[in-house]
């Protein structure tokens, strides 16, 4: 009897010791002949940029190219703002079109149809976006949370500016980032209020009242393609800087 205990003491003892293996390691099958690394958490599994990101990211970039392009051909039709006879005073480019090399169209009625055929390409876009980011969660580390982000955001820019020495902590984004890939849904969304009541005036005349009639909605519409046309060129200075964010938005690149 004593030594059937002693040999179950041991039997047990092994069994522990095999248990507590497999918890160490606990990527390895009994037998498998080497070891495996744990299961990659969620977050490692998940990419920095995932495909609907990736894709309406491309597809924004080439209906943004368009839709600037032909608006800037149907402003040289009346490259001035304001009503004939009364244009604003405050605005230093009366009379004066764009540069041809880039407009697009050829001529009126052509940039309009470019225009208003890829504006409705422009608008699906921007709501798969929205509706990935909500159905996603991914909006919680793309959008600005002023309590969270407000002091990473003036901390961020201190840097830039040459003001403080080192970043704020790093994170996903940080929230000068977030603060702009925010306001830029915003911008969009008066684009798209102020084209509509740019192209039906007199049936949507409730939406052009809202920018204070015809011409204060051409006023919006422009300084919202400036808005734009500012955030894009920050933008590409950014990626610039750091050409690795350009290759994850390629390849979708992983967690580290």
């Amino acid at each position: 009897m004593p030594a059937q205990s002693a040999s179950n003491r041991s039997n047990n003892s092994l069994r522990a010791e095999r248990t507590e293996a497999l918890i160490i390691t606990p990527g390895r099958e009994p037998g498998d002949g080497g070891a495996v690394s744990a299961p990659a958490t969620r977050r490692e599994q998940q990419s920095l940029q995932p495909l609907p990101i990736r894709l309406v990211h491309w597809l924004n970039a080439f209906f943004l190219i368009l839709m600037a392009g032909s608006g800037l051909q149907i402003l040289a039709a009346y490259p001035s703002l304001g009503p004939q006879g009364e244009q604003y005073r405050w605005y230093p480019f009366q009379g004066t079109p764009p540069p041809g090399w880039l407009r697009i169209g050829g001529w009126l009625a052509g940039a309009r149809h470019w225009h208003f055929a890829i504006a409705w390409f422009f608008v699906l876009n921007g709501l798969i976006y929205v509706t990935y980011l909500l159905a996603s969660g991914e909006w919680r580390r793309r959008w600005f949370q002023p309590g969270r982000d407000a002091r990473n955001a003036i901390t961020q820019f201190a840097y830039y500016l040459r003001l403080r020495s080192t970043p704020p902590q790093p994170d996903f984004y940080n929230g000068l980032q977030r603060l702009a890939y925010t306001s830029v849904i915003l911008f969009g969304l008066i684009m798209v209020l102020s084209g509509l009541a740019l192209y039906k005036p007199v049936q949507l005349h409730w939406l052009a009242l809202l920018f204070d009639g015809y011409d204060g909605a051409r006023v919006v519409h422009l300084a919202g393609l400036c808005l734009l046309a500012l955030f894009v060129a920050s933008h590409l200075v950014l990626v610039a800087s750091h050409p690795r964010e350009l290759l994850n938005m390629i390849t979708g690149g992983k967690h580290e």
